[in-house]
């Protein structure tokens, strides 16, 4: 079954942090009730991937200023299909910042998070299940600003609350300031 590793990967994480209980029971729902649940055509809702990534001196992370959300948030998109969530967060963090030199620091979830999209042109409202993943750069720090962001920058992981008080971005400075 195409679902079962990342199940696997959300029953992990429910097991490190079961004070999110009810958002893991959530997703752990939507992933078992939804077999096109990677599907971007599943209107209701569909699999998201994130990457959380970190400069070389772990003190900073890359942030883009979404162009159609109009915030400040870590680099991410959809499955399209791909079940495999590693890799679907590599390449969007590949896609999103032009950084080659990228390396997965760990296979599990450092966050997940349900949020609700707005609608827009033909799509209406829906739900991201967005798994999270922590990323270094191994070399060149150098980025590039991708259609999808009005810019991109590494903020400082101290200064973040000037760039966003986004709730899951608070979340995921105080998990990863236990990992580095």
């Amino acid at each position: 079954m195409h679902r079962a590793p990342l199940l696997k990967l959300i029953e992990s994480y429910g097991e490190r942090h079961p004070i999110e209980e009810k958002t893991i029971s959530r997703y752990l729902t939507f992933i078992s009730n939804n077999e096109d649940c990677f599907e971007r055509t599943l209107l209701k809702g569909h699999i998201t991937c994130a990457a959380w990534i970190i400069d070389l001196t772990k003190t900073k992370a890359l942030l883009t200023h979404h162009r159609k959300l109009n915030k400040w948030l870590q680099l991410g998109g959809h499955s399209d299909g791909d079940s495999d969530v590693h890799r679907v967060a590599a390449r969007e963090a590949k896609e999103e910042s032009g950084i080659d030199s990228l390396k997965l620091l760990s296979r599990e979830i450092l966050d997940i998070d349900i949020h609700k999209i707005p609608e827009r042109k033909n799509l209406p409202e829906h739900l991201h299940y967005d798994a999270r993943f922590l990323f270094q750069v191994t070399d060149n720090e150098t980025y590039q600003v991708s259609n999808e962001s009005n810019d991109l920058a590494w903020v400082p992981i101290e200064e973040m609350h000037n760039y966003t008080k986004e709730k899951s971005i608070i979340r995921m400075i105080s998990k990863v300031k236990d990992l580095i």
